[in-house]
This record gives structure tokens, C-alpha cells and sequence, in this order.
């Protein structure tokens, strides 16, 4: 690498390490700066470009009726570090795509260590950086530093809104009983690595479902600092205690519904369940699927021992909660994810206000292309707003809908695609009707965007392929 890199990258979270990749491989010369281990966080636990701190699934993998499965197709299309490492550390997970979390964050690391256009120095960034550092991208994720946090509000004179994201916990295998628990996906589907048996299922009863509730809503749970008391959480990441205190049957009908599954012992679906989900390749850990929460660690151990065939539970890891920020992005960043009060800072990731490791990771991809545009002097054509990447972009850079005023972090979804016709007959000429219609308007607007992607990328300069 040149004694002045092309392009500084702060973080080496899924999102930097995306954009390192990208813009690597289209001939810049890339130096990343990761604060880990020199500090930690709250969140981390290692060292590792790309390490997940909360849930090990990237969610569906169906391009044609999902959303985020669409954008994993678009994402492996262009030459998707991070979709690389996730197909190559795939564990079964029904129709979701999950992976061993040790096994991926290492391959991101290794690949970015081997690459000739890229040097990572292990040290923190604290405040703006220099003037000289012409062309940066800032992914520095929802646990920024401090001093860099701070400088970058006083930049911008705006407040970075900030938000509670929880992490679940994680079960040795072993410690569950099978006499009690067994293995299905619901409806028994299978999808990437998976044989339609992915997850660990226990079953509660109508009582034990109630017992299960209260204890949650009365379980201690973690002391907030007078800051952070009016921190709102963020709806797609509740923590498990927050929804039950919503109703009694709200986590029945959301992450602890039992419908297509069917209890062997009984022959019947149970009155509700808690699935688990493979954590890592070996198959000996396994999460429990939406159970991000606030409890306190002992009583984490304790309500969570209630539940049928976890009454042992051997605990890898315990749940937690970390403050996320993000920034205004619609009112503060342009077109090109560049910072319009200064336009040498680009941002990229869950600090843009998109939410999940995929959108994440998106960003970062564009932003890496974007950065490398720069550092050879071109441009890049914008992506097509029919394409789940550019969905993405509208939405931070100025397409949500209530202006930026009530701007909050996204998930991938069709509803920030330009509307379709919807079709009215399937391939046969047969009239569809009702939940087909849905079905076949997601796949037209799939097909849509995967064919707008590649007239995009076929106007994208070859040097940037």
C-alpha cells in the first residue's frame, strides 16, 4: 500500500468491512482503523472484523418473497464480501440463513488481512479526522466512540437520536431436554444447509405460558442511567420483557408463536413455544430465537429455567442491552451517503439508520463503491430505486416518508420499492387470489429489481467490476 491510502474506513464492523472489500477490489488502497482490542465495547467479545453481536441469522434467503432475501441476491451479485462469508459459514436455520458466527467473522478477518489493497491498524479514532484524510467512510456502528460521537454532533449542530438494542441469549445443546424439546421448522421448511428440522422447539402450556409472562414482566431488570432513561427502543429488537408487558398474548402471536409446529408427544400444536436456533457449525450452541432482553442475569437464569426442557440450561452467553445511535441521515447526508456539512466523511451502516447486519452491510458495499469512485476521480450511476440496494439509499438519504423529523432505522422491506402492477394471473393463465396475489406481486417486483441490477452494474466502469 501507498504511504497515503486512497480511502480511511473507521470500523471494522460488517459495514466497514464491506466497504473495505469493495472498494479494494475496485483498485483503491484501503486503511482501516478498528479501536478492538485496543478498547472494547459493551457488545463485542472479540477482536474480529464483522463480529455479530446479537442474533448469528441474516433472515430469509428467499429472493423471490422476501425482501432481505432479495437484497442477499443482490448483495452476492456484486461481489458481497460479507454474503461470501455467510454462504461459506451457513448453519441450518429453515428457510432463514444463519451461520457460525466465530467461523464468519473469521473469514472476513482472514480475507481482509490477505488482500493487497488493504492495511488494518488496530487503534481508535477519537475526534474528527484530519484534513489530510480526504476521502473517509465512518462505520462505526451504533457503539461510536465517545469523542468521536461528540464531534460529530457539535459538526453538524444536529442530535444523533439514539435507541436500546438487546441481545439474546445463547444454550449449550446438551443442556436441553429432548424428552421434552424435539427438532422442527415450522411447517417444517427447509432452507440453506437446513433439512426442514432446524430449530429446537419447547412447548408451554396455557399455564405455564401465564406463569411464564408474569414472571418476566416482574423479573429485576438492568438500572438505566438518568440519560438514558428517555432512550426509546428500537420496535424491530424488543427485548423480550418490553412485549409481554404489552398484553398476554402478544409474545404468543409474535416471537413464541407455535403455528406449524407440532408437539410429538401430544400430536397437537402447543399453546405456545420457544424455538432455538443453531448458533455455530459444531451445533452445540443454540440462541433463543427473539429473546433479546433486559433482565437482569440472575433472573435471565432463573425465568428462563421455567421454560419446558430448558429447566437445566447450561448459559454460554446471557442476554444484554447496549445504546445504538444513528444519525439523521435524510437532513444530514447527501445522495452519496457524504456528510453535507463536511463532505470528506462518508457514512456507512447501522449508523445511517438502517437496521439489521444485512442492510448494514449493504450500505458499506455502496459506500465502498462510492469512496473508490471518488479516489479515481469518476462517478458512479445511482442505483435504481427498484433494486433493494437502492430502496435502501432512498431511504436514508431522503425518501422517508414523514420527512426527517420522525426519521427512524429501517429494515429492508417492499415498501420502500416503487409500487408494481400486481399480477392477476399465475404463469398458466389461473386467476390468483388473495395471499397469491402477494406472493406474486413480491416475485414481480424481485424479478424487477434483479434485472434493473444488472443494466446497473453493466454501466458501472470496469475498474469498479
Amino acid at each position: 500500500m501507498a504511504d497515503r491510502p486512497d480511502i480511511h474506513i473507521i470500523g471494522a464492523g460488517l459495514a466497514g468491512s464491506e466497504a473495505a472489500w469493495q472498494a479494494a477490489e475496485a483498485g483503491a488502497s484501503v486503511l482501516i482503523h478498528e479501536m478492538r482490542p485496543v478498547r472494547g465495547t459493551d457488545a463485542h467479545q472479540t477482536d474480529k472484523c464483522a463480529e455479530l453481536v446479537c442474533s448469528n441469522s441474516f433472515r430469509s434467503d428467499d429472493a423471490m418473497g422476501n425482501a432481505v432475501g432479495l437484497l442477499h441476491e443482490e448483495m452476492r451479485r456484486c461481489g458481497s464480501l460479507i454474503m461470501d462469508a455467510a454462504d461459506g459459514n451457513q448453519v441450518p436455520a429453515g428457510g432463514a440463513l444463519a451461520v457460525d458466527r466465530d467461523g464468519f467473522s473469521g473469514a472476513v478477518t482472514a480475507a481482509l488481512e490477505a488482500h493487497p489493497n488493504i492495511t488494518i491498524a488496530r487503534e481508535a479514532v477519537d475526534d474528527l479526522p484530519p484534513d489530510d484524510w480526504t476521502n473517509v467512510i465512518v462505520a462505526t456502528g451504533p457503539l461510536t466512540a465517545p469523542g468521536l460521537a461528540e464531534a460529530i454532533r457539535t459538526l453538524t449542530d444536529e442530535d444523533a437520536l439514539a435507541f436500546f438494542d438487546a441481545i439474546a441469549p445463547i444454550v449449550y445443546k446438551d443442556s436441553i431436554d429432548f424428552d421434552i424439546a424435539w427438532f422442527q421448522s415450522r411447517y417444517d421448511k427447509s432452507g440453506p444447509g437446513g433439512d426442514g428440522a432446524d430449530y429446537i422447539n419447547c412447548p408451554l402450556d396455557e399455564a405455564g405460558y401465564a406463569a411464564f409472562i408474569k414472571a418476566l414482566i416482574d423479573g429485576e431488570k438492568t438500572e438505566f442511567k438518568e440519560w438514558e432513561k428517555s432512550t426509546p427502543y428500537f420496535e424491530g429488537c424488543l427485548p423480550i420483557e418490553v412485549m409481554a408487558a404489552r398484553g398476554p398474548d402478544t409474545l404468543r402471536f409474535g416471537p413464541m408463536k407455535p403455528v406449524g409446529l407440532t408437539d410429538p408427544r401430544t400430536g397437537a400444536r402447543p399453546f405456545a413455544v420457544v424455538q432455538l436456533r443453531q448458533d455455530n457449525a459444531l451445533g452445540t450452541l443454540y440462541n433463543m430465537v427473539g429473546f433479546q432482553t433486559k433482565l437482569k442475569y440472575g433472573a435471565q437464569s432463573e425465568i428462563f429455567r421455567m421454560i419446558p426442557g430448558l429447566g437445566a440450561a447450561n448459559f454460554a452467553r446471557l442476554g444484554g442491552i447496549h445504546r445504538n445511535t444513528f444519525l439523521n441521515s435524510p437532513a444530514l447526508l447527501d445522495e452519496t451517503l457524504r456528510l453535507k456539512a463536511r463532505p470528506a466523511l462518508r457514512f456507512a451502516g447501522q449508523i445511517t439508520g438502517v437496521e439489521g447486519y444485512l442492510e448494514s452491510a449493504a450500505i458499506g458495499l455502496i459506500a465502498g463503491r462510492f469512496a473508490a469512485a471518488d479516489a479515481r476521480n469518476a462517478s458512479i450511476e445511482a442505483l435504481p430505486a427498484t433494486t433493494a440496494l437502492g430502496a435502501l439509499i432512498g431511504h436514508i438519504t431522503g425518501g422517508h416518508v414523514s420527512g426527517a423529523k420522525t426519521f427512524q432505522p429501517m429494515n429492508v422491506n417492499f415498501g420502500l420499492f416503487p409500487d408494481i402492477e400486481t399480477p392477476c394471473t399465475d404463469e398458466m393463465g389461473r386467476r390468483l387470489k388473495g395471499k397469491e396475489k402477494g406472493r406474486a406481486r413480491k416475485a414481480a417486483m424481485a424479478r424487477r429489481a434483479l434485472g434493473d441490477l444488472e443494466s446497473w452494474r453493466g454501466l458501472v466502469p470496469a475498474a469498479a467490476e
